[in-house]
């Protein structure tokens, strides 16, 4: 089996609901996956958007959201997850608006695309004091066992 990640909150490919993002109140998705491969240590989270500024003209990738040391036990996370709610052990990165936390589609122009990637390591993480997605990545590198994506869209009316 291969590792999945879902959303009740929206399909792959599809709409982010505006509940969570800027124009509404910027509330994480629901998140959910199976298929955690027997020897993960920790899972990784990442949310980012490859199309900043403008998908006609992207210059960066906007990062959303950075969770690791997830626990390989637990299998979702619920819409709107409080930080204080986070399972035992969970870490923080932070995001482009340099805070730590969701923060939501909020695009300037254009349908953009959010990639939800779940990554299952062989290691728990040190910990990285609020990383940046670049460093927690190079923690990551030569760790990952498996990877799943979930990707939604959003456009702001």
């Amino acid at each position: 089996m291969s590792l999945t990640l879902t959303s009740n909150d929206f399909p792959h490919q599809g709409e982010i609901p505006k509940i969570c993002t800027c124009d509404g109140y910027d509330q994480s998705p629901s998140l959910s996956w199976s298929g955690v491969p027997p020897l993960t240590r920790s899972l990784v989270l990442i949310v980012d958007d490859p199309d900043a500024p403008d998908p006609a003209d992207p210059k960066m990738t906007w990062v959303h959201w950075l969770l690791y040391n997830l626990p390989p036990a637990a299998i979702e996370l619920p819409r709107a997850v409080a930080l204080a709610d986070l399972p035992q052990g969970c870490r923080h990165g932070k995001n482009d608006w340099n805070r730590i936390g969701y923060g939501g589609p909020c695009p300037p122009i254009g349908r953009h695309r959010y990639f939800h990637k779940l990554y299952a390591l062989d290691i728990v993480l040190a910990d990285l004091h609020q990383p940046d997605k670049a460093r927690l990545e190079a923690a990551m590198a030569g760790h990952i066992l498996a990877k799943a994506e979930l990707i939604g869209t959003y456009q702001r009316r």
